[in-house]
């Protein structure tokens, strides 16, 4: 956004964390917003096989960083 002549850069905190796809295997990586509380649960679609991943995210308590689950989200 433009003021006064200078860019101002607004950006919102994201931690990079990684977890293993319940269907192959792989490793993924996603961001994760901490405003979206300490606890979250969300889908993700593997980067490799496309399938489905429940995450379940538990943010560190010092903030920099997360855990994160991955299960299968097919209902196995």
């Amino acid at each position: 956004m433009w003021r006064g002549g200078r860019l101002r850069m607004l950006t919102a905190m994201v931690i990079s964390a990684k977890y293993n796809c319940a269907y192959c295997g792989s490793i993924n990586e996603v961001e994760i917003d901490p405003s979206a509380g300490h606890s979250q649960e969300y889908e993700e679609d593997c980067q490799t096989c496309c399938s489905p991943n429940l995450l379940r995210v538990e943010l560190w308590t010092n903030g920099r960083g997360a855990d994160v689950f991955a299960t299968r989200d097919d209902g196995s």
